[in-house]
Order: structure tokens, then sequence, then C-alpha cells
């Protein structure tokens, strides 16, 4: 598979300039914040991976380089060095150079690609102060550096001796663009280059970090791919059968798989979607497809197995995957994603082609595994009575619109406003920080609900328990959410901004942590449209004479203390809750959008959120031990309580 005879110049079809990109970063990449300065990595990665996915590359190594710059290197087939006939420019400088101009566009390059929308390469380059490039192909060495996407070299080759195939991309992202800092973060790489070594089995991808002092380096391959991902998810779990159900096929070019596990102590599904390695957030025709098939399949298996009688009713979707952790991944030669940024599958034909190849394979394996067949029934059974159960208490949180159905909860300070894209709600732990909440707030947009208590632990709370919950019930009503298990619909959330904002201590802590998993499991689309969000509150205020200093860590007080004199007096209040500050001083650190600082709860590694999930909040005692035995010293826990 070593040949690049059928991997040319004529492959690359150039589509427009590249101007735009510096003047509008943010249409390319989505942000220039942390997200964008990461997806520059994400996207010559990307480039490797489709060599991957052609056949050509098994080795992928990614370095942070002591300078702050990311290298990329794969075995891959090198990107074509021979004169594009459109552009008269060598194929390489093309491609870094040109807008839309790759092996994607013209049919003969890749059959399936990643990468967002095939802007990649040339993207990159644009944005970089810097970039060199190194293509090894037909025994040469070709290299050129470009800085913020000029060409600032002509095309070097040089004789190679080394039989070897391949390219190196080295960048630096540029500080004009990116005003907020240019350092990237390990583990945020780390996550999305281990998801792509899960989503392509046998892909060996290397991963260090050259910077400080230690090197650090870890490696990444998983034969069993998206079963090891399964694996992986569900490890701290009871699962319900050993074997994880696994399924592959192709139909007319389009590939897909499937792994699923269900697990004894989980009352919701876990259920991840990729296309053409990009995780599809918002779900799609891919996602549509596997709920479908499962619940039909399981229905038909339980009726034919006795479990379900003629006259009783079907099991619906949510009674069937309760308890699923699951992996399916399509690779779509002619991808239709909704949005630039790619988070849900629009080809109407994956649907079908998922349910007919899933459906044949899983009523197979259920045939011949009738015991799994039985235990994943009977658990379906128990969510369909425990759901039958809950039903009249879950009729309460239904809302026909935002104006109508259930009443509000009474404790409930709602806002004027009935745009819920500008309205925000203040989630708020107990009636004396609520007191100061509702007198500081602006009325017009920012709503508060005082929440008193912890509200149950929802990691190991089954339906009945969770609609019978008063504080649960006020929760659901007031942000208009629907019920768990059903299809997230935006248009009923009464507010576009949920904020968390709990006191500083262990108790807050705690608080936040409970709402943060009732958000996950409940309607995980919340955390992953960016809907929730942490309040800041300062942690002291430092009174000298007749100016005063607001704090919020004690690396920022100390800062502060040492710009005085040595001989100034000063006071320093220590905020022990937000009960103890006076309206005006709440909106004025803490609610006021000009002044404020929310931080939005994000999942960048989807595997990892779900496991600590499971690990930290749900029944068994052994694993957090070990996490708190393992995590502590490193994580400096000050207001741990055991």
């Amino acid at each position: 598979m070593t040949s690049t005879s059928n991997y040319g110049a004529e492959q690359i079809q150039v589509l427009e300039g590249l101007d735009p990109v510096r003047k509008r970063p943010g249409m390319y990449i989505g942000t220039t914040g942390p997200r964008g300065l990461h997806h520059l990595v994400y996207e010559v990665v990307d480039n490797s991976i489709d060599e991957a996915l052609a056949g050509y590359c098994t080795h992928i190594e990614v370095d942070i380089n002591p300078d702050g710059s990311v290298t990329v290197t794969d075995n891959g087939r090198g990107i074509p060095t021979d004169t594009h006939p459109t552009t008269g420019k060598s194929a390489l400088e093309t491609v870094m150079t040109v807008l839309h101009a790759g092996g994607k566009f013209g049919g003969g390059g890749y059959k399936v690609s990643g990468g967002l929308h095939g802007v990649g390469i040339s993207v990159v380059n644009a944005l970089s102060e810097w970039v060199k490039v190194t293509v090894w192909r037909d025994n040469k060495v070709h290299t050129q550096r470009y800085e913020r996407g000029i060409p600032v070299t002509e095309l070097e080759i040089k004789p190679e001796e080394e039989e070897r195939t391949g390219t190196s991309v080295t960048f630096l992202p540029d500080l004009q663009i990116f005003t907020g800092g240019i350092e990237f973060d390990y583990s945020t790489l780390a996550g999305r280059l281990k998801e792509l070594a899960y989503l392509n089995a046998g892909v060996k991808i290397t991963f260090s970090d050259k910077r400080g002092s230690e090197l650090h380096v870890e490696t990444y391959c998983y034969e069993g791919g998206i079963k090891e991902y399964v694996a992986y998810m569900c490890r701290e779990k009871e699962p319900l059968h050993q074997d994880i159900i696994y399924v592959s096929g192709e139909k007319n070019g389009i590939q897909l798989e499937v792994a699923m596990q269900w697990c004894v102590d989980a009352y919701s599904d876990n259920l991840l979607g990729f296309a053409n390695n990009i995780r599809t957030i918002d779900g799609g025709t891919h996602l549509e497809g596997l709920k479908t098939v499962l619940t039909r399949t399981l229905n038909n298996v339980a009726r034919k197995r006795n479990k379900i009688k003629d006259n009783e009713p079907n099991l619906a979707g949510e009674n069937v995957r309760e308890g699923l952790t699951g992996v399916i991944s399509v690779k779509v030669p002619e991808p239709e994603f909704e949005g630039q940024t790619k988070t849900k599958l629009g080809n109407t034909e994956v649907r079908g082609i998922v349910d007919s190849i899933v459906g044949e394979a899983l009523n197979e394996y259920l045939e011949f595994h009738p015991q799994v067949a039985d235990a994943i029934i009977d658990k379906a059974i128990q969510a369909f009575k425990a759901a039958e159960a809950a039903r009249r208490a879950r009729e309460l949180v239904r809302r026909k619109s935002v104006l109508e159905s259930s009443p509000l909860p009474g404790k409930l300070a709602d806002c004027s406003s009935r745009d819920p894209s500008e309205s925000e709600i203040f989630l708020v732990e107990g009636d004396s920080a609520g007191g100061s909440a509702k007198q500081g707030r602006d009325r017009r947009f920012q709503a508060i609900l005082p929440l008193r208590g912890k509200i149950l632990n929802i990691e190991k709370t089954d339906d009945a328990k969770i609609y019978k919950n008063n504080e649960i019930q006020s929760l659901i009503t007031a942000l208009g959410l629907g019920i768990k298990g059903e299809e997230f619909d935006a248009s009923q959330l009464r507010y576009h901004r949920i904020v968390i904002m709990t006191d500083a201590d262990s108790d807050g802590g705690h608080i936040r942590t409970l709402l943060l998993t009732f958000f996950y499991r409940y309607q995980r689309e919340l955390v992953d449209r960016g809907f929730i969000y942490i309040a800041c509150p300062p942690l002291y205020k430092i009174e000298r004479g007749r100016n005063h200093y607001y704090c919020y860590s004690d690396r920022e007080k100390t800062q502060i203390i040492n710009q005085f004199p040595a001989n100034a007096n000063y006071t320093i209040q220590r905020f022990k809750g937000l009960g103890e500050m006076m309206p005006d001083q709440l909106w004025e650190t803490t609610m006021n959008p000009e002044t404020r600082t929310l931080k939005r709860v994000e999942i960048e590694d989807a595997a990892e959120a779900d496991r600590i999930c499971t690990v930290l909040m749900g029944d068994r005692v052994a694993p957090r031990r070990e996490f708190i035995e393992t995590y502590g010293p490193r994580l400096e826990f000050t207001d741990l309580d055991i």
C-alpha cells in the first residue's frame, strides 16, 4: 500500500483564496479562545488520520515543543509536491496557502475524511506566526517555511537515503490572532488524541510534552477500537453482561461500527455518536437509526421470549436504553453536517443503513445469547415499571409551553423578559443568599431560584424518586426541562444561561457537584450545548482608606496586599457565604454582566467525564476511595469532607 502514483497534484482541487481567514478567524475555527487554539492541532492531526483511513498511515506523533509550537508527524504518503495544474505552484504550497484546496475535494484523494469542511492545513497556516512543513516522498525530503500564511522560502528538495514517506508540520500559533495566549493544555489534547485512537483501531498515536524539565510521553493504540472505548467507560460500573456487543459493516460506501454494554448500576444511557471521527454532540441520523433499531429489536425479542404479553404495551426507547453505554462511529464519503461546527449528521441514507446492519446483527447475537437478551429485557421492564410509578409525579413537570401547564414554583423570582436567549437564572443555596440575590439582580433578565439543602444525587436514584423530590421538581419546572430520556427540546428552555451560584466552602462545592451531576445525567444536552455556567463570587474584600478591592483567590489577595506600602492600614473581610454579601456587593462582583466572571461548563473528553461522574457520584465506594488516594495529594484537597 505504499504506492503514491495514484495521489498527485491532479487530485488537489482549488476552491477559493486564503485572505479572509486572518480577518475573520472565528468563521473558520469557531473562536480565537482556547477551543479554537486547540482546534489548530486537531486540523493537522485530522489530515494524518485521513491518511490512516485511506490505509496508508499507521503511526502519528504529536509533540508540544519547548518553544510552545506543536509538531505533527505521520508515516503516510506525504502531501504531493509536484506542480499543480491550476496554480502553477507545487501542490504542497497550494494546499498550504489556498483555502479549500485538498485531497478531500477532488474525489480521487480520499474516500472518507474528517476535518472541518476541508479548511484544514491552510487555516492553520494563516493563523500561525510560522509553519515549517517537511514531506518525505519519492526518496526525497521536501521542506518549506511559511510566516502568517505566506511562503518565505522556496520548496527545498534534497535526496533522502532513508526509505520513508510521510509529512511533518510544525506550527506556532499567532499571538496577534490568539490574544488570550497560545499555551496548549496537555489534558485537552490528550483527550482528543485518545478518542481518535479508540475510533481508528490499530492506529498508534504518540503524544509528548517537551515543555518544562521533564519529558511527558503517552502512547495510545487500541487494537479493539471502540470496543475498548466502551470497556474504558464501563470499567467502574457493574456490567449486566460480560461481552461487549460489537457490530460492524459497510453498505453503499458507508462504514459502520457500534459497540454496546448495559450496566446494572446505571439509570441513564450514555451514547456517543461519531461521524468521520467528529463527535456529533447534537446527534443526527446515525444515532436516530441506532435508537430506533434498539427499541424495535428488543421489543420483538421480548415478545418472542414471552417477556411482554400480547395485551401489554411496548417498552419505550428510554426503557430499553437504561444503563446502556454505547459508541456508534460512521464513516461517510459525502457527509452532510448541520452547521459549521459539525455537531449533527444530516445524511438521511445513514439512518436506514444503521437500522439494517445493526438490526440483523443484534437479532442474531440475542438469539445465540438468550441469557444476555433476558438480562437486558428484564432491566428494561424494571425501568418501564419505575417510569409508570413515576408518571403522576412526572406529569407535574410537563410544560405544554413556556407560559402554561404546571405552575412555576412559588420561590422562583422570575425575570420580566420572556426571551430565553437574553434570560438567565441563578440557582442559589438557601433563602439567605436568595434574598441578597433577589435584591441585587436586574429583574429584567435575571431570575433567582433558591434551593433548600442538598438536592438528590441523581447518579444513585431511579426516576420515581427523582420526580417525587420537591427541589428537583422546582428545578425541572423553573427551567422548562423535558422528561429524562426524551429528546431535548431547546424551544422549551426558559433561560439560556443557567448559573450555579454557591458558597465558596465544602458544602457549596458539594451542592455545585450535585447540580452538575443532575444536569449531566438528566439532560446532558444542557451541558453539551453550553447552557450551564458557574458563578465566581469573591473570597475576600480588602478595604484601605476609601478604596476597596475584591479578591477571587488567595493569590490575588497576596498580590494586592504586596502592593501596599509596609506601613498602610487595611482590613480584610472573608466572605464565607453569599448571604453575608450586601445585595449591591453581590451584583457588582458576581451578577453584573459588565464586571462578573462566569465559567461555562464544557466537556472536552466525553468518556472521561462519564467515568469520573460514575466514580465520584456512584454507589461503589472502592473506586472513589482509590481516586481520592491517587489524586488527593496531587490536587491538594484542602476542604475535603470525609
